[in-house]
């Protein structure tokens, strides 16, 4: 693992210049921006547990450990942090309600393993081959169809309390529409402050927890519990996590060295070392992980993508985890101000899945694109439910299944039978006619993680 030399002075940037991963500005402003990097990953990654009832504490801790594991084996080469990941709200909520918060952190730990095999292929064979698998059209709908299969769990939370939640979401609006820069990728983390204080004027927020809890402490560790009857559910996120991994590598790739195929030979490492995270989170009682797009809109903002600002962040993580004062306070956000975020979140996610397939030009025009979108996503958002003894296929699983086959089974027949596409329809993939796409890059901004 490579250290880092000093970029400049220390303390300016050029104009036109970065700070490449393999340089750090002086510690002074090195740990500022770590600390930056904390405040842009903490509103997206505190959510997660605050909806999904595990300890804010621990996710936070898992999520400072992933950060620090994915630098050692990336032989601190790609700067990115692991924050919790949205893409396992709804299976985590189905497997809770079958197995409990044991059952949903066995899911956790069976989708992080799948995630570090995955990654291991990919160290082996390449990429090309998930590009293969699942092009933009495919990508798109496996992403929109987790946010909209969480609808019904954003209107439950709304109902408990719609004013809170209404202040929660109209608070999130203005910030969105009149900030801009880091405080503009804050908005949720702004609306969530903003929605608390409404909830504590209307009486909605014990704060008792906070005074009984001590100053210096452990998180708080949940053991897991492996149902083979929920691999349906979480190995669906398995490809989304793919996804996001591949993107966001490539997005920083392409801000440092002016080629997205930069650090193409880490892919497998970044993949292994998600999936490490994942699964340690979900063996102790923390939230499934994900590379952050939130820190590299940081990065963009500042053109430090130094490794060394990432070493701080984590390391801020891990103490933060161990002040259970902190985390008390965390756990009082009510239920309507989760509401009011959550509406944003969720559909944020199915949005993602759309703007996959806006950037890429998905042809829609061409019926095989038409009809794989058209199904997947009415399996998901409904929530088609499949039994197979003690195997329940939900409508995530099935949505994806659909994706998959439907796409690639339509368009092996269109192959055997020599059917023509429609005039103007060159069955594009990504907006092109090339067998091998580019794999679907989210943007820095991306508000979802």
């Amino acid at each position: 693992m490579r250290l880092w030399t000093v970029h400049g002075n220390g303390y300016r940037i050029e104009p036109g210049q970065v700070v490449a991963p393999g340089e750090r500005l002086a510690w002074v402003p090195t740990i500022g921006i770590g600390m930056q990097h904390v405040v842009a990953m903490f509103g997206a990654t505190f959510l997660v547990p605050l909806i999904t009832g595990f300890p804010p504490s621990t996710t936070l801790l898992f999520s400072g450990v992933g950060t620090l594991l994915f630098l050692l084996i990336t032989g601190n080469r790609v700067p990115s942090y692991l924050g919790s990941s949205f893409a396992f709200l709804a299976p985590i909520a189905a497997a809770q309600s079958q197995h409990g918060p044991a059952g949903a952190l066995g899911g956790i730990v069976m989708a992080g393993a799948a995630l570090f095999i995955v990654g291991l292929i990919v160290q082996a064979a390449g990429h090309a081959w998930i590009s293969r698998l699942m092009p933009p059209m495919v990508t798109g709908a496996i992403v929109a169809l987790i946010g909209l299969n969480l609808a019904p769990a954003a209107w439950n939370n709304v109902k408990e309390a719609p004013a809170t939640a209404f202040a929660t979401l109209l608070a999130i609006v203005l910030c969105t529409v009149l900030f801009r820069g880091l405080l503009g990728r804050l908005s949720i983390l702004l609306g969530v402050l903003v929605g608390y204080v409404v909830a504590a004027i209307r009486g909605e927020v014990d704060a008792s927890a906070i005074g009984d809890a001590a100053w210096f402490g452990a998180p708080e560790f949940m053991a897991p519990e492996i149902h083979w009857n929920v691999v349906g559910l979480f190995l669906p996120v398995v490809l989304v996590l793919v996804a996001e991994n591949i993107g966001h590598v490539k997005s920083v790739a392409q801000m440092t060295d002016s080629s997205s195929e930069a650090l193409d030979p880490y892919l497998g490492r970044t993949l292994m070392a998600d999936g490490l995270a994942t699964t340690l989170a979900g063996a102790g009682g923390g939230s499934g992980t994900t590379t952050y797009a939130e820190n590299i809109g940081v990065m963009a903002a500042t053109k430090v993508y130094s490794t060394a600002a990432y070493w701080v962040a984590g390391l801020t993580a891990v103490g933060l985890a161990f002040l259970p004062k902190f985390g008390a306070a965390i756990q009082t956000v009510p239920v309507g101000v989760l509401g009011g975020a959550a509406t944003v979140l969720y559909g944020m996610i199915g949005v993602l899945g759309f703007r996959i397939w806006v950037e890429h030009r998905v042809d829609f025009g061409n019926p095989i694109n038409l009809t794989t979108g058209a199904v997947a996503l009415i399996v998901g958002i409904a929530n088609y439910t499949w039994s197979v003894g003690d195997l329940v296929f939900e409508g995530i699983a099935l949505g994806t299944a659909a994706a998959l086959i439907l796409y690639h089974g339509m368009h092996a027949i269109n192959r055997l039978t020599g059917a023509v596409a429609p005039e103007g329809d060159h069955l594009q993939v990504g907006g092109s006619t090339n067998p091998e796409p580019e794999f679907a890059r989210p943007s820095w901004d991306d508000p979802a993680g």
